[in-house]
């Protein structure tokens, strides 16, 4: 089985999400079928990149993630692009055969019988300011696929983005819900303006609560905290 892959990295902590600050090997896959326009890993979604992707067999990746953990069981996060649209179901029985457990963030577009076989299933649908619709007869699909934990994060960028929200937490209410405030600074060459990032973070906690709705949790992205939009951290 041929993947490809735009990098692996790690270890490193999960900065976001039901996971925030777990260890984690990340596999980031190149190709998506979307095309946010806010997206903050272009290098793994635009087919310009793809000359820079690897074209790496699953027996290779995981001597990888393996090189890189130590040999020592931690969680593997499959990211992209969207991971969905290729086969990691023969890497994920690799890795969970040696008592490692695979995350995978999608933005519920595909579905793959693989969902089935992770620790965690983390479905992202896009809101109004990516530029992208939903299609939720393929987001239906993906839970029909999904593990026994599976949850929903969203990305918030403007009023808009948290109406949005809310219509789709009413959609879904069984599954555990994470807001995230949307981060524009997205050049990896810059840093980050650390106010600007914490002051997104308090309208949107200010925002929810204010709102009266309590049953999402709220979290920034720690790794754009620490590290900005450097690669590979």
């Amino acid at each position: 089985m041929t993947l490809r892959i735009s990098e692996i990295f790690g270890p490193t902590v999960q900065g976001e999400g039901a996971l925030i600050g777990q260890p984690t090997v990340f596999i980031r896959s190149g190709g998506c079928d979307f095309r946010c326009s806010w997206c903050d890993s272009l290098h793994a979604v635009d087919s310009a990149h793809r000359h820079d992707w690897m074209a790496m067999e699953t027996e290779a990746v995981w001597s990888e993630v393996q090189r890189l953990s130590g040999g020592r069981p931690l969680t593997v996060s499959l990211s992209g692009g969207n991971p969905a649209i290729q086969d990691f179901g023969p890497l994920i029985r690799r890795g969970v055969a040696e008592g490692y457990s695979f995350a995978c963030e999608t933005q519920g577009s595909i579905a793959k019988p693989w969902f089935a076989d992770l620790a965690m299933l983390v479905l992202s649908p896009k809101p109004p300011s990516s530029g992208e619709d939903m299609n939720w007869t393929a987001f239906e699909a993906c839970l029909a696929a999904r593990p026994a934990h599976t949850v929903l994060k969203i990305v918030i960028f403007d009023d808009t983005d948290f109406n949005w929200a809310r219509g789709v937490a009413d959609r879904y209410p069984d599954l555990p819900l994470y807001l995230q405030p949307g981060n524009s600074d997205t050049d990896p060459s810059s840093p980050v303006d650390l106010t600007k990032a914490t002051g997104r973070m308090e309208w949107l906690i200010d925002k929810t609560l204010n709102a009266g709705w309590f049953a999402p949790r709220i979290l920034p992205q720690l790794h754009v905290l620490i590290w900005g939009n450097r690669r590979g951290v």
